[in-house]
């Protein structure tokens, strides 16, 4: 999108185009000569990493913004977590059995963007990670309620594609795990943490933690599985110890169903709309 402020001036497409044009000579042919935006091996020596950095924070913001997109809800997952008809492939009797929460995630998603489109799609817009398990029932349970979906997908040392349901034009891709965070946390108003691994305990801490010290907004914060979540963590036991307050257990609730999810979003003071 142009800035009329700035339209004066030549566009800096234009003048990449013009520069892939220019005469062949030892001296266009060297790196020195190359528009330093439109040079990749530049862009990519660490002494630029502050820019990547900040452009990998603006393009997705500009984007979400172009769409007007307000505000999402967040789902936090396992990316091993199977569909129920594929349990037979987990690699452990206890993803089989986790396997559950796909559907829940998947229905959580459908009934959350039957929500969002009441507000023509801008405003409790889901957001997943954008890969397999219970990030691709995510986006999965939005394309089958018609509407879009964000996908926040990250390269990996192994090959991964994002999920077949992400919205297309809302699919993007990070180098940074952290502006990746800062982006699942900018615009929510929900956030529902399913059973996963490292990466989900991560980012579940890491939003907690930005709660519980004030340096964000506290939103509905949903733990799907209580079973699971108590067997890996021993809540009372930081609290009891005093590494956490009593009150900081608080911050979170614990929830089965995409109804209960529901329920509590919808009590809470900022009720999603009617469509």
């Amino acid at each position: 999108m142009q800035d009329e402020r700035h339209s004066q001036f030549r566009d800096a497409s234009a003048d990449r185009n013009t520069a892939e044009q220019v005469p062949d000579t030892p001296q266009t042919r060297a790196p020195a000569y190359r528009l330093a935006f439109a040079d990749d091996d530049f862009l990519c020596r660490d002494e630029l990493r502050p820019v990547r950095l900040q452009l990998e924070l603006l393009k997705p913001e500009m984007i979400l913004n172009e769409r007007g997109i307000e505000s999402t809800v967040v789902l936090f997952g396992g990316a091993r977590i199977p569909e129920p008809s594929k349990k037979d492939t987990a690699r452990t009797e206890t993803l089989a059995g986790l396997s559950r929460f796909y559907d829940e995630a998947r229905e959580f998603a459908r009934l959350v963007t039957m929500k969002s489109m009441g507000t023509y799609g801008k405003e409790f817009v889901v957001a997943t990670g954008g890969g397999p398990g219970v990030m691709e029932a995510g986006n999965r349970g939005a394309a089958d309620a018609g509407g879009s979906s964000i996908g926040l997908n990250i390269v990996l040392p192994h090959e991964q594609a994002p999920n077949e349901y992400v919205t297309p034009g809302l699919c993007f891709n990070f180098h940074y795990f952290a502006i990746r965070k800062m982006h699942f946390l900018m615009r929510a108003r929900a956030i529902c943490c399913f059973p996963g691994g490292f990466g989900t305990l991560d980012e579940m801490f890491e939003a907690l933690t930005l709660i519980q010290t004030d340096r964000m907004k506290r939103v509905p914060f949903l733990l799907f599985g209580e079973e699971f979540w108590r067997s890996i963590i021993n809540w009372e036991a930081l609290s009891e110890a005093g590494t956490i307050s009593a009150e900081d257990l608080e911050l979170f609730r614990f929830v089965e169903t995409a109804e209960q999810a529901m329920e509590i979003i919808e009590s809470w003071g900022e009720v999603i709309p009617e469509p």
